[in-house]
């Protein structure tokens, strides 16, 4: 699929509904046509247009009195990790990766149970069931890796990671709560990075970064970073 092709596909914006990250404003999401053929070259342009995946579907927030939500991508090749990355390298160094298709694993979902009660508890995500998890997480379409940390035997650790034709996408990570001190979520991103690098691709989306968002604004610490504002990507460094 080239991109002139985009422009066939069918959208969808729902009503609008509460804000996740701000109690007094209203939001929009704009989905591709689930009915639409999806596959990684798909998913590889429309994330080069600020899109990005959850299950099968495949989204971008559309507000129409807020663009808050900003899609961020940090170029692989010329990341400059700051002193707080150093560091979080360093105390991780204990810790074994091994990278897995994206399948369901009983260890990997109790983790995220745990994960939830302790980060989410009373949002609605800290009951998930099995099922629930799956349609999340793994998509029958995307070429979806889970990239597994393990502390000797104990899992403490999974990150969700897309592969498209040019980049990674980090999709979800999910710790253990025990072991918070250890930025968990930051040491994955770090190795996204160097996973990209080492397999040659140009980017590593990281989904949103929204400035006035304790949740989200972690995102702007990966410089220089790319961010999609009125249509282009601009470089923040």
């Amino acid at each position: 699929m080239n991109a002139p092709e985009l422009t066939r596909l069918r959208f969808f914006a729902t009503p609008g509904h509460p804000c996740s990250y701000f109690a007094d404003r209203e939001a929009t999401t704009l989905f591709v046509d689930a009915g639409s053929p999806r596959d990684p070259a798909l998913y590889t342009l429309l994330s080069q247009v600020g899109f990005r995946r959850s299950g099968a579907h495949i989204y971008r927030p559309e507000c129409r009195r807020c663009r808050a939500c900003m899609p961020v991508r940090v170029p692989v090749a010329r990341f400059r990790p700051r002193r707080i990355h150093r560091r979080v390298r360093a105390a991780n160094r204990d810790l074994t990766l091994r990278v897995l298709p994206a399948r369901f694993e009983p260890v990997h979902f109790a983790l995220y149970r745990r994960y939830l009660s302790a980060r989410h508890a009373g949002g609605g995500m800290d009951d998930q069931s099995p099922a629930q998890y799956r349609d999340f997480l793994i998509s029958p379409w995307c070429d979806t890796l889970f990239f597994e940390y393990s502390l000797g035997a104990a899992v403490v650790a999974v990150s969700v990671v897309d592969r498209l034709a040019d980049a990674l996408s980090c999709v979800y990570t999910f710790f253990d709560p025990a072991h918070g001190r250890r930025s968990l979520g930051t040491y994955a991103i770090l190795r996204a990075v160097d996973a990209a690098r080492r397999d040659s691709l140009e980017w590593l989306y990281l989904g949103y970064y929204i400035a006035d968002s304790p949740k989200m604004r972690y995102k702007g610490d990966y410089r220089p970073q790319e961010r999609f504002i009125g249509g282009r990507w601009t470089t923040a460094e």
